[in-house]
């Protein structure tokens, strides 16, 4: 498939230091968009975008609270982590309102080694502030640092209140904000960062709330060796990698979804990393892939296309069942296969 359709949101910056590319994303500051704890208890070991301090940490505490936190300092790491068997289940964050999706996260489950699914996901509120040491004034700022996804959120708010700071790619807020406590005071560095790194590595809050965008938001994922049970309230995340390109194909693939009232809650296309032009396409979809609407989608598209890769099936943040029509439910399709085997009984063998 040649066509670039509805690309990421934006195209983030690859983190520097240690080769990371990991967005560390979400809010040390919770709010009403924070959801539940996750299936796992004592016992249980988690990875995550480390190291403490940073937002992926705060998350990962809040989503399971009684397990044992270790940290990672990319992206990738925790995904290894998962997948050798050295922990349970990772949090990474996935997407964020502002910057869109998290595109190493995304390339992780997407050309990965198969066998590692999403979960769980959790929506929180983000909060990002300017630290740096107290004595330090706005106009002062000569080095901003902080993770390449945080900054990119920040770029309105530093265009007008800081006189042009040369920026440095970190692993995490976490590290921004400790590097910025090791330095001279009159080198004039700063951090955007939560408010927990400054209470961390005693820095002052030199601005509250820098990020562009008041009501911003970070997805995180729970990953696991599984996928989660059907909840009635569920998503289905998925990539489809084309193979041939021939016209109407992504449309025939859309289609797959529309006629069984299937909502697309998402879809955005990836490089293939086969040849220049190709792309994957990314969708999540409402629903389990033990509704008999979305295996009946999952194997039409499969006839369609190259390769089906499911990333996950897993709860809904927001906890709403999707409406689907009596024609779509599962008692129809029951009905529907008995009334063709009870045709198929008055043709002769």
């Amino acid at each position: 498939m040649s066509a670039h359709v509805e690309p990421s949101a934006a195209a983030q910056a690859e983190a520097g230091a240690r080769g990371s590319g990991a967005a560390e994303t979400g809010p040390a500051e919770t709010g009403p968009a924070d959801t539940g704890p996750a299936d796992t208890g004592a016992g249980t070991q988690v990875a995550y975008l480390g190291p403490d301090g940073t937002f992926t940490a705060e998350a990962a505490a809040a989503l399971v609270p009684d397990a044992e936190l270790i940290a990672h300092e990319t992206i990738p790491e925790v995904f290894a982590a998962v997948r050798a068997g050295r922990v349970d289940h990772g949090v990474v964050p996935i997407e964020n309102m502002i910057e869109g999706s998290v595109n190493v996260t995304l390339d992780e489950l997407t050309f990965g080694p198969p066998g590692l699914y999403i979960r769980q996901e959790v929506v929180r509120r983000v909060r990002l502030h300017l630290l740096g040491h107290e004595s330090t004034r706005l106009d002062q700022v000569r080095v901003l640092r902080s993770q390449p996804v945080a900054l990119a959120q920040c770029r309105q708010w530093v265009a007008a209140h800081l006189d042009h700071p040369h920026e440095e790619a970190e692993t995490s807020t976490a590290e921004a904000a400790r590097l910025v406590a090791r330095a001279d005071p009159a080198a004039g560095e700063a951090a955007v960062a939560p408010r927990l790194a400054a209470q961390r590595f005693g820095l002052a809050v030199l601005a509250e709330d820098v990020h562009d965008v008041a009501e911003n938001t970070t997805r995180f994922a729970v990953l696991g060796t599984s996928m989660a049970a059907r909840t009635g309230a569920d998503k289905t995340s998925l990539v489809v990698f084309f193979g041939d390109d021939r016209p109407g194909l992504l449309l025939k693939v859309l289609e797959e979804f529309a006629l069984r009232g299937i909502n697309l809650t998402k879809i955005e296309s990836r490089p293939a990393k086969t040849t220049l032009g190709e792309y994957c396409i990314l969708i999540d979809c409402e629903g389990h892939p033990t509704e008999a609407r979305i295996a009946e989608a999952l194997r039409s598209v499969h006839r369609h296309v190259a390769e089906v890769r499911v990333l996950g099936a897993y709860p809904r943040a927001d906890g709403a069942p999707p409406g689907v029509h009596p024609a779509d439910s599962d008692g129809a399709y029951a009905e529907a296969s008995a009334w063709h085997a009870r045709l198929l009984d008055d043709v002769d063998p």
